[in-house]
């Protein structure tokens, strides 16, 4: 953020000040006036000073008004007006010089409004000149000076109609260099013409050298009259005294309505949602209506067949029993056709299996050799933390911009800021005497304090005039003195302050603004719940020695507030504060707690998958029997090469990457092991399952061949996952995010190269662990043979006998699997999965944007409660620059696209629009008139301000032809206006002209002087407070409206720029960009499914199914309280890349059903698609329950032990959502949806070996019974 309101008002004595002092006259009575009538004057001439630095005071002068001599009234009729060319006056010469004088001074500020100035005058003119001056004006107090009087007090009487009047006319005057309202410099920010008077009236050091009451007229003053001259309206119709749109809203033209929000609802629900509820509840009907219908039509058919079995012998024909002795009526519907891509794949895989289990150590080595290679990228290994170039693409319009912004106009300000409240009693004001001087006594420690190398505040601190350092504090009204408060007055001295901040500016010269002080007040300040302090630090380029002085101050400065909030716990009050290196410092504090969670997490996931794999083979039973089968027999090294194999292909994946430039994120690092993860180890159970199933079925082939045939039937499932997730991962490196894309590449790297690792150097290691097993030697310690085992073990032998099936597969098969596809079930299962999808597209709407700060901080951080009193306390928004770029001003009609003080401005113009824009605030978020150097520059050209631009000892343009004038012609164009306006940026700002730009816009205007063109420059204004990141978001979508708006109704270039845009420019987008993403993913994925699956049909329900995971996930998003962010979008990446892979093993299962599980299928109950569902489930659902959701659920539960928000709201509430949809929707809804909507089957090459029925043959006698054929003992 950058400082707005530059010390331009160092040089202003206050306003009352400059028009009171010409008000003086030399005494001609001794006594105080009496007598009020027409033509009678009540002061006249200068008298002398109270003191040595006073200002001459007026004497009281009762005697009749006189006309002046000829010189005397030329210069008051060229001060005051024509209206004062014949009447008698009450003023002298000496008092119109000094009148002329200081009204130059007040005109700087209210010049650009003629009826505010006009009216400005007459009030001073007539005070100071009128022949009736008795009337309104009675003296009440003198003191004596020598043989004269000086008047002390006096009454100012005014009819309420003209002090509206005069007060409305100047209301909305704007002063740009210190973007703010002409009020509070000339009114002490009055809110009505009484506090504006009274203003103007009170006698203060540097303000009036009188005391001049306002009375309301009353019948107090019986023989006095109020003043009661015409007023001018700011809109007035004589276009003499109309003032300008960003003086006078009456003036303006009104900006276009804007279109309205999409806010449909149906009561308190979104259309949409409403829509899909309504959509699902007609769903249920009908399905109640169908139900009902078909039970009666059942009982009904019940019925009738009864009475019809009474007249029919029951008993079944030969052929019938035949039929039951020889085939399972599953078998009849088998699919008869091959796919050819199948079975290329097939043989593929076969060969390459068969290679990689004949020749393991090559393969091994190969793999090891091909990792190390990639691995050496490690070495140009980086990690990318900066949120900007995280989180916005370099080629965006944001990125860019910022990049202009500070290339052109340096970068913003260092903030570092502190709130002090009352922590005993939070709802009570921490404003008391002690508490304000402790913390004079504490900034006073800040700027004592130095940092290594004796780096002090003063060193490194943000000076806009060069001499005095911003620091926004209360002790600024008193210039840091704790002289300036007493216990007995401490809290009027404030409220003087704060109620006229002009009156006690800090050294830096800039009125402090309350709100910017105080918090948590509403009417006064001495209601304060927290006391606020920035200190303002100069920033400079990245990497540069001033950023590193600054850093170190910070530092310092930082651990003298952790002592000073030390002290404030022990008064019973809290200190928060930030610097701006605390953040970064938090962030990297929670990454490092993250990490600790992230490795227990993978070590967890690490020993269920090592220790699960040695349960396939491996029973509760036959440890019992003979507890050194399980030595044998155990698989723990198996799983731990495999994980090894996970975290290779990892680290290839980052060595390949870093060698091509392309850094890690911390979503990276903490990401890509959990996805990869999940796809390796579900592929591992699967080929482990396979190849035993295969030792069952083919115990007598060499293992090169088992190993062949099982790779033959996985190999092809593994690549339709691998290719789909590899490609959908891979389409996010379109994205310009740079967080997203580098994910993308990573995770489509890793789990690319994983997948080629799985079929190669894991094949490899399973084949030498089944000759371990065959030669009875010990896992993990391979070279021991174990005695006494069971001799099937040791003997090929030992298959037919064997128990094939884990409990899981088992219950599967037994229990699970048959319920799930009953009709009933099936039912059930629709209707529940489609109301949990309707729950998701309704609760849509409810996902919210944005990713709070305080999320991505440790819990327990010192910063959680600064932002806190951020968003309780600080009362003032955001600044924000509307830029333009490459526009010549210095051409004409360029000055009024930009302009907005003068005539021929456009209606429409840059500053008109902008502050159309601020009168509605709630819908612009934009909060404070625009700092125009263009409007600035010509008033600064002004020769009625002689004392600003001057040639030699003459104003600029006091001669010219044309004059200077309110209409722009005749203004400098070209070189000429490149001229006066390199002249204006180095005026400095003074008392006599404070509208030189030096101070106020010195770095607001870049210059092309060979070009004769303005390369950029900005117009200053800020934003609402904002208090919420749909605050921030709305404000930014709102400063892009208006800059859009300003370009094409002036064919301009503007953009809008401020801090935290850069941050929030992904919200602008990200919403298209999801929903872009994931539906080309899921596109992607139907066409791979389809062309690998050879089904349309099928490959249309997995995609289904991804889908409608992914909108549940989303929907327990909204309801979890997670919303959308580049880290949530990258979750989202995730959940689909998993929730594909829960579904693609069963899907293939089902389009290449295996025979011999298909065989195992209860006679009679299923059928066609049924069957291929049920035998899917038996051949893969253990695996994918045991590989993937088991696993995932173990890894995912330890997040919830973290510390740190931002991994439990978007790692470990997405993540468990993630298992939980993406497991029920895989084994639960896409079986059921296949049995009843799924494509054709295929022939699977493997499962037509005549071997394999031979030995079926003799595992299943054909003239078994139905419960014995069901039975545990086959």
């Amino acid at each position: 953020m950058r400082l707005f309101c530059h010390s331009t008002l160092k040089y202003l004595p206050l306003i009352s000040s400059l028009l009171f002092s010409p008000l003086v006259f030399a005494a001609g009575n001794d006594t105080l006036p009496q007598i009020h009538e027409a033509g009678r004057c009540a002061l006249r001439g200068h008298c002398g000073k109270q003191g040595f630095f006073g200002s001459d005071l007026p004497c009281p002068d009762n005697g009749e008004a006189e006309d002046p001599d000829a010189e005397t009234r030329e210069k008051l009729k060229s001060i005051c007006g024509d209206q004062w060319s014949d009447s008698k006056v009450c003023c002298k010469e000496e008092q119109l010089d000094a009148l002329q004088s200081n009204l130059k001074r007040a005109d700087q500020l209210i010049a650009s409004c003629p009826a505010c100035r006009e009216n400005f005058v007459n009030l001073f003119c007539t005070f100071t000149c009128s022949p009736d001056q008795s009337l309104f004006v009675n003296v009440t107090e003198t003191v004596p000076k020598g043989d004269k009087f000086l008047v002390t007090q006096l009454d100012h009487l005014i009819s309420p109609a003209y002090g509206v009047g005069f007060y409305n006319s100047c209301a909305e005057v704007k002063f740009g260099p210190t973007n703010s309202k002409a009020m509070s410099l000339i009114g002490g920010g009055a809110k009505n013409y009484a506090q504006f008077v009274k203003f103007l009236g009170d006698k203060k050091f540097g303000g009036s050298p009188f005391q001049m009451n306002f009375p309301v007229p009353n019948s107090t003053f019986k023989v006095m009259e109020p003043m009661d001259k015409k007023t001018y309206a700011c809109n007035d119709s004589d276009e003499k005294y109309r003032c300008a749109c960003v003086d006078c809203p009456g003036s303006c033209v009104e900006l276009p309505e804007l279109a309205a929000q999409n806010s449909c609802h149906v009561g308190l629900l979104p259309c949409l949602s409403f829509s899909i509820i309504l959509i699902y509840s007609v769903f249920i009907f009908l399905l109640v209506l169908a139900v009902s219908g078909h039970v009666a039509y059942q009982k009904h058919s019940q019925s009738k067949n009864e009475r019809l079995r009474l007249l029919q012998d029951a008993a079944l024909s030969d052929d019938e029993d035949e039929g039951d002795v020889v085939h399972n009526a599953s078998m009849l519907d088998r699919p008869q056709k091959h796919y050819y891509l199948n079975t290329v794949f097939d043989r593929a895989f076969s060969r390459l299996g068969h290679m990689a289990a004949r020749f393991p150590a090559i393969t091994i080595t190969c793999s090891i050799l091909a990792v190390a290679i990639m691995s050496l990228g490690w070495l140009r290994f980086t990690i990318e933390t900066d949120p900007v170039r995280l989180w916005v693409s370099p080629s965006s319009a944001a990125a860019q911009e910022k990049e202009f912004f500070d290339s052109n106009f340096g970068p913003f300000f260092r903030a570092e800021q502190a709130f002090l409240v009352n922590d005993t009693h939070p709802e009570s004001s921490v404003m008391n005497y002690d508490n304000l001087r402790w913390w004079f006594d504490v900034e006073a420690r800040v700027n004592r304090l130095r940092a290594p190398g004796g780096i002090a505040y003063d060193d490194v601190c943000f000076k806009p005039t060069g001499d005095a350092c911003v620091v926004q504090s209360f002790t600024g009204y008193f210039q840091g003195d704790v002289g300036g408060l007493t216990p007995g007055s401490w809290d009027k001295a404030l409220l003087d302050c704060a109620n006229s901040p002009v009156d006690c500016l800090p050294e830096f010269g800039q009125p402090l603004n309350p709100n910017m002080v105080f918090g948590g007040y509403n009417d006064s300040i001495l209601d304060s719940k927290a006391i606020i302090t920035t200190w303002v630090v100069s920033n400079h380029a990245e990497g540069t020695e001033e950023v590193e002085r600054a850093m170190t101050f910070e530092d310092e400065l930082k651990r003298t507030l952790m002592d000073v909030a030390r002290e404030a716990e022990q008064r019973g009050l809290r200190l928060s504060f930030n610097t701006e290196i605390s953040l970064e410092q938090e962030l990297n504090k929670s990454t490092n707690t993250d990490a600790k969670i992230v490795v227990i997490s993978y070590i967890i996931m690490f020993l269920y998958a090592s220790i699960s794999l040695g349960s396939t083979t491996l029973s509760f039973k036959s440890i019992l029997n003979n507890p050194t089968n399980a030595l044998i027999q155990s698989k723990f090294m198996l799983g731990i090469v495999g994980i090894i194999i996970v975290l290779m292909s990892v680290s290839a994946a980052v060595g390949l990457f870093s060698a091509c430039g392309i850094p890690v994120t911390l979503i990276i690092a903490e990401v890509i092991p959990f996805l990869v993860l999940a796809v390796g180890v579900d592929n591992i159970f699967l080929i482990v399952h396979e190849f035993e199933r295969v030792n069952i079925s083919h115990p007598d082939g060499p293992v090169s061949q088992r190993i062949a045939k099982a790779m033959g039937r996985m190999g092809p499932s593994i690549l339709l996952s691998a290719t789909t997730e590899t490609v959908a991962f891979a389409l996010g490196a379109a994205v310009g995010m740079p967080a997203v894309r580098n994910f993308a590449v990573y995770a489509a790297g890793a789990v690319f190269i994983n997948a080629i690792l799985q079929v190669t150097m894991f094949v490899s290691v399973l084949a030498l662990n089944q000759r371990r097993v065959e030669a009875g030697r010990a896992d993990c310690i391979p070279c021991i043979r174990v005695k006494n085992v069971d001799p099937m073990l040791s003997n090929r032998e030992y298959a037919y006998g064997a128990d094939d099936e884990g409990g899981l597969q088992k219950f599967i098969r037994k229990t699970y699997a048959p319920a799930l596809l009953g009709k009933k079930a099936k039912v059930i299962i629709i209707t529940v999965f489609l109301g949990l999808f309707t729950a998701g597209l309704a609760l849509l709407p409810n996902v919210k944007l944005g990713l709070d700060q305080r999320i991505a901080i440790p819990s327990d951080s010192y910063l959680i409660d600064y932002f806190n009193d951020l968003d309780d306390y600080f009362g003032v928004g955001p600044p924000v620059y509307f830029v333009t770029k490459d526009l010549n001003v210095t051409e004409r009609k360029h000055q009024q696209n930009l302009c907005g003080r003068f005539l021929t401005c456009d209606n429409f113009s840059l500053a008109n629009i902008l502050e159309g824009e601020r009168k509605r605030s709630e819908v612009s978020y934009i909060a404070d008139s625009t700092a125009s150097w263009v409007d600035d520059y010509f008033s600064w050209l002004n020769p009625m301000f002689d004392e600003c631009c001057t040639d030699g000892s003459t104003a600029c343009f006091a001669d010219r032809e044309p004059a200077w004038n309110a209409t722009l012609y005749g203004m400098p164009e070209g070189r000429e206006y490149m001229h006066y306006l390199a002249k204006w940026l180095e005026s400095p700002t003074t008392d006599v002209c404070p509208l030189g730009g030096k101070a106020s816009y010195g770095n607001a205007v870049v210059m092309d002087v060979n070009r004769t063109t303005i390369t950029a420059s900005h117009f200053r204004t800020s934003h609402t407070p904002l208090h919420s990141q749909e605050d921030f978001i709305a404000s930014y979508r709102s400063a892009r409206r208006i800059a859009d708006d300003i370009s094409t109704r002036n064919n301009i270039s503007v953009f809008p720029y401020s801090k935290f845009y850069i941050f929030f420019d992904q919200y602008i987008s990200i919403v298209r960009l999801s929903v872009t993403l994931l539906s080309c993913a899921l596109l992607l994925i139907f066409l791979l499914t389809s062309i690998l699956l050879g089904s349309i049909q099928t490959a249309l329900i997995v995609t289904i199914t991804v889908a409608m995971t992914l909108i549940d996930i989303i929907g327990a998003m909204a309801v979890a309280n997670v919303s959308l962010n580049a880290v949530s979008l990258v979750n989202l990446i995730i959940s689909m890349g998993i929730s594909l892979e829960f579904c693609a093993h069963i899907a293939r299962a089902y389009t290449y059903p295996s025979t011999a599980v298909m065989e195992l299928a209860p006679r009679f109950r299923f059928r066609g698609k049924d069957a291929r569902a049920w035998t899917a489930l038996v051949n893969v659902g253990a695996s994918v329950f045991s590989g993937i959701t088991v696993t995932k659920f173990l890894g995912v539960v330890v997040l919830a032990f973290t510390r740190s928000k931002i991994f439990e709201i978007y790692y470990f509430r997405v993540w468990v959502a993630l298992v939980v949809f993406a497991a029920s929707h895989a084994l639960v809804f896409l079986p059921v949806a296949l049995s009843l909507l799924g494509g054709r089957g295929y022939v699977d090459p493997e499962s037509e070996s005549s071997l394999e029925s031979d030995l079926r043959s003799r595992r299943y006698p054909a003239l078994l019974g139905d419960d014995e054929y069901d039975s545990d003992d086959y």
